[in-house]
């Protein structure tokens, strides 16, 4: 992984980053993408967040390359894999991701999320924001909680190989 790939980043990555101060360094870095799910999900709930973790919605799509739309053939790909249930954003997401060609890695610490990806072959896409940050350069946030790391992410893909998630 380096910098300039292409981040699928789902909606509690996008909150997390923002929330740590470091979501226009990851900005700057990639080429960060999502979906409009994502960017509709970052503002739910966008008036009960104190003042500091609200993400303004002009702002979020200025720093992200790419802000996609999904069709409901795409959807219903997704759907047909079978899995665990996704929410919106996830859902969405994954049915770009797996819409596209060329290199990409997905970000999104969700667990269903995670079983998704692995159960459709693409567990070595998978990425932290720990791990984004490494390739950065920068130092990790000390307020970066523990499943936004690769160790919590190391711990999912076992368990997935294990079949105890």
């Amino acid at each position: 992984m380096q910098t300039g790939a292409v981040v699928l980043v789902d909606t509690t990555a996008l909150i997390e980053a923002h929330n740590t101060g470091c979501l226009a360094v990851l900005a700057a870095a990639f080429r960060m993408e999502t979906v409009e799910a994502c960017v509709i999900e970052t503002q739910n709930g966008h008036l009960s967040r104190a003042p500091a973790q609200r993400i303004d919605e002009a702002v979020l799509r200025a720093l992200l390359h790419a802000v996609h739309s999904v069709t409901d053939a795409e959807r219903a790909f997704v759907a047909a894999q079978g899995g665990p249930a996704l929410d919106d954003g996830e859902r969405d997401l994954w049915a770009h991701a797996l819409g596209r060609g060329g290199p990409w890695v997905l970000c999104g610490p969700d667990k269903a999320s995670m079983k998704f990806g692995f159960k459709a072959g693409h567990a070595a896409r998978l990425v932290t924001l720990e791990t984004l940050l490494v390739v950065t350069g920068q130092p990790l946030p000390a307020a970066l909680r523990a499943h936004y790391r690769d160790a919590w992410l190391a711990g999912v893909i076992n368990r997935l190989v294990v079949g105890k998630l």
